[in-house]
């Protein structure tokens, strides 16, 4: 049987090129729309209440999905088991994390979260390790470790003058809830794709079962339902659901599936780089030669991370 990876290789062209020039164009466009989204979801800050605006998010998201699958005529339903695998990565993937994420921001700097984020494929690692048993490269705990001291660096300037008081330790709670929720989010969808559930399916299903808790969770906190009728709200909303949550993740889990959980969550080490560019070009902020030295480690660390996908694990 002929797979997708097989239809897509050029002629001449060896299947390790291929294959690795395809993960690193997927790790590029996805770091590049999730380190867009930052600035993105700026403007659904305010009026709405944060819990409605990511419902709103995911909602949407899961009706185009839905959609394209239906365009597409691609598998749409689930087997019982996949529709389990499917709650619980829309539970930790999409709601829980998202919820704490957003909690997080409202009490420290965003370049905070992203710090804690970093160190989310050390967790994959780990967690993998335990309870699946799976082996990794000792490169790619280097990259990873390389991933989370480049962050660190990256972001030093923030950390050194945030007021670490009450509010800010309850964030990096928040943060820490958050980025853990992923890693379990993570291992639901290795677990619905050793089910077989097909990506486009089982990412569609997951955001709709993480949409239906962030809205019961919203009714239950009393959020008022609402959508802010102003440009600015509308066109963020779009790009935060199309982009930022169908094409990244679908993207996202499919190097997941075809290079390994580990390369895919390194994704969150290299946002923060991309999200500082944004940052300059639009918010007119200035970086030094620390963040300069944080971005060439993270770079340094996804180099070691595409290594360590040839290599078997030891």
């Amino acid at each position: 049987m002929t797979s997708l990876s097989d239809k897509l290789a050029p002629v001449g062209v060896s299947r390790f090129n291929r294959t690795t020039l395809i993960a690193v164009g997927a790790v590029a466009l996805c770091a590049t729309i999730w380190g867009t989204t930052w600035y993105g979801i700026t403007w659904q800050l305010g009026v709405v209440d944060p819990i409605v605006s990511v419902t709103w998010r995911f909602g949407l998201a899961a009706l185009v999905l839905f959609a394209g699958i239906a365009v597409t005529r691609q598998p749409m339903g689930l087997t019982r088991r996949q529709h389990v695998e499917a709650v619980g990565q829309g539970a930790f993937t999409f709601a829980v994390s998202y919820a704490f994420t957003y909690g997080a921001e409202q009490h420290v700097p965003s370049a905070i979260v992203a710090v804690i984020f970093g160190a989310l494929t050390f967790l994959n690692l780990g967690l993998f390790r335990v309870v699946v048993g799976q082996k990794a490269h000792a490169l790619s705990w280097a990259g990873a470790g390389l991933g989370v001291v480049g962050v660190a660096v990256l972001s030093g300037s923030e950390l050194l003058s945030a007021r670490l008081g009450p509010q800010a330790a309850a964030g990096i709670g928040f943060a820490a809830l958050a980025v853990t929720s992923s890693a379990f989010g993570n291992l639901f969808a290795w677990r619905g794709q050793k089910a077989g559930a097909p990506i486009l399916a089982s990412t569609a299903w997951a955001m709709a079962y993480g949409t239906a808790m962030l809205a019961l969770y919203g009714l239950a906190t009393g959020a008022q339902f609402r959508i802010e009728p102003t440009a600015g709200y509308l066109v963020s909303l779009v790009y935060l659901a199309v982009l930022g949550s169908v094409v990244a993740f679908v993207v996202y889990f499919w190097v997941a599936r075809t290079r390994g959980f580990a390369l895919a969550s390194y994704i969150s080490a290299l946002t923060p780089p991309i999200a500082m560019l944004v940052s300059v070009t639009f918010e007119n902020a200035r970086f030094g030669w620390g963040a300069l030295i944080g971005l060439l480690i993270v770079v340094s660390g996804q180099a070691l991370m595409i290594r360590a996908a040839r290599k078997p694990a030891g």
